[in-house]
């Protein structure tokens, strides 16, 4: 590899504030704010949206949607008479 061409690989917080869940991994993620970990070290967070945490699919709230239902209403609205 190249010197000097490449981000800095480094442990990195990843945070979801929507479930109160964060976790410590390596990235090459660049961030400006920084948060103290429980081992009592100083590394930068970087905020998610959605994580293993929050996301329906991995905690089960996930919506099944109706789709025989919606082409029954379909048909009675629009169907031939």
């Amino acid at each position: 590899m190249k010197k000097g061409i490449h981000p800095e690989y480094r442990p990195v917080v990843f945070r979801d504030a929507s479930a109160d869940y964060a976790f410590l991994t390596r990235s090459t993620a660049v961030s400006a704010k920084t948060v103290e970990w429980t081992d009592g070290n100083t590394y930068p967070v970087v905020d998610v949206d959605v994580s293993s945490a929050s996301h329906p699919f991995y905690t089960g709230r996930g919506r099944v949607i109706d789709t025989a239902g919606r082409v029954e209403k379909f048909k009675q609205r629009y169907g031939k008479s």
